[in-house]
């Protein structure tokens, strides 16, 4: 025990004094964060404002594309739902420069959409298009009528959809405004009704639910999953540098191959608890603002997790890790550097990932057949359960079941893993092939 201690001590202390863990482990939470918001801000900045010709058939859609504020004076004095009130702001921020074109009395509106569409490959500033909207003469009375959008980009399907909305609220007002309706009462008819997402739970409890909590799954998924990449990396990386130096023949003459081992793993895993732990820390520091912020704005954002979802965190992550870590371990053990190890690893970590690459689907349907079945499966439990714990409310013995299985699973790794490790860390040369593999399973 003490032998195992010694380990476990210099790979924790070893680790945790380094600069780069001090710094990724206050760092790499906002590093993080940028990657997540920056790149949005970028997009919608990069946007900018698109100057656009709407070739207006009908001639009676002038009103639907000029600037709110203009709008704001107009005929329509009738109050604005917040729904209406919502989408119009999302139409403003699109930034559209419209410069309307009334072609009432043009029968042959596509010919003359062909002087625009030049434009959107025209050198001058001023004169160049980023897009041609043409509206059909028999829109305001046809069912079957269909809008052209002209652009240069084949996936400008943001510009398509916004133009395409606005218009048909205002074919939307024509019409009813045609069958007798005043303006107040189109408003009221053609407001839009908001929907709150609502989780109820087994025992009848109320939770908020809809997009926050499908972010929040996804972060606090991402937390557990990428340490427990990061540290297996490390210790696959530690075991093939001792065994290049041959550092671990002096190590394995004053300890079985067991200790060293299991001394690596908990202290790696002790590296990786402390990173995640100061992490949920800030969290919850930045949540408790956000919550008392929120509570002044009427909004109950603790509604989102429960003091369970950090005990399953650290279960989970702790089962996590150690069914990954026993994987790198075998490849440190077997390969001879660490390009070798990572071609044996890479496809095997690609399957251990699947519930990683059908995220969206497990988020969004925690108790279809599939996810169940990935809960309760050995090495893809810990993850796939952790994201049902996180958005719904899983039978107790669903995650009994899959903290056993993972139990189990990994007491097999470690038995694997240290028999593989007691003749794999003091061979070199060639990588071994899977019947070699078998027989230092039958030998050791």
């Amino acid at each position: 025990m003490n032998k195992l201690w010694a380990v476990f001590k210099r790979e924790y202390l070893q680790a945790v004094r380094k600069k780069m863990f001090i710094i990724m482990t206050f760092l790499l939470p906002v590093f993080m964060a940028a990657i997540m918001v920056l790149p949005s801000m970028m997009m919608m900045k990069g946007m900018g404002e698109k100057k656009v010709a709407v070739l207006d058939g009908t001639g009676e859609l002038r009103a639907a594309f000029a600037k709110p504020a203009k709008r704001a004076g107009g005929a329509s004095k009738a109050p604005v739902s917040p729904m209406r009130r919502s989408r119009e702001a999302a139409d403003a921020a699109a930034a559209f420069n419209v410069e309307y074109v009334d072609r009432r009395d043009d029968a042959k509106i596509d010919e003359t959409a062909k002087g625009y569409l030049n434009r959107l490959t025209a050198k001058s500033k001023d004169q160049k298009l980023d897009g041609v909207l043409v509206i059909p003469r028999d829109t305001l009375e046809a069912s079957t009528a269909r809008l052209k959008y002209y652009s240069r980009s084949a996936t400008d399907f943001i510009g398509q959809e916004r133009l395409g909305r606005m218009t048909s609220r205002a074919v939307q007002r024509y019409r009813l405004a045609k069958s007798g309706l005043n303006p107040a009462q189109i408003e009221q008819v053609t407001a839009e009704v908001g929907v709150d997402g609502i989780q109820i739970s087994k025992t009848g409890e109320q939770k908020k639910g809809g997009a926050a909590n499908f972010f929040v799954g996804f972060i606090l998924t991402a937390l557990l999953l990428i340490p427990s990449f990061i540290y297996g990396l490390e210790i696959m990386r530690g075991i093939i540098q001792e065994k290049t130096d041959r550092v671990v023949e002096v190590l394995v003459s004053s300890m079985t191959p067991s200790q060293l081992l299991t001394g690596k793993i908990l202290g790696v895993a002790a590296v990786g608890l402390t990173q995640i732990t100061v992490w949920l820390v800030m969290l919850a520091l930045i949540m408790t603002f956000g919550a008392a912020t929120a509570a002044m704005a009427g909004e109950n954002v603790l509604s989102l997790l429960r003091p369970m979802t950090f005990v399953y965190f650290l279960i989970f992550f702790t089962l996590a890790y150690l069914t990954y870590v026993c994987v790198y371990a075998i490849g440190g053990a077997v390969c001879n550097s660490e390009k070798e190890a990572q071609q044996l690893i890479a496809p095997i970590t690609m399957i251990m990932m699947l519930p990683w690459f059908l995220l969206v689907a497990l988020i969004t349907n925690p108790d279809s057949t599939m996810a169940v079945a990935f809960s309760l499966a050995p090495v893809f439990g810990p993850l796939t359960m952790y994201v049902r714990t996180l958005v719904a409310d899983p039978p107790l013995w669903h995650i009994l079941v899959s903290i056993a299985v993972s139990i189990v699973t990994i007491a097999v790794f470690l038995w694997v893993t240290a028999k593989i490790f007691r003749i794999g860390i003091l061979s070199y040369g060639k990588r071994p092939t899977i019947p070699e593999l078998w027989r230092w399973l039958k030998v050791a």
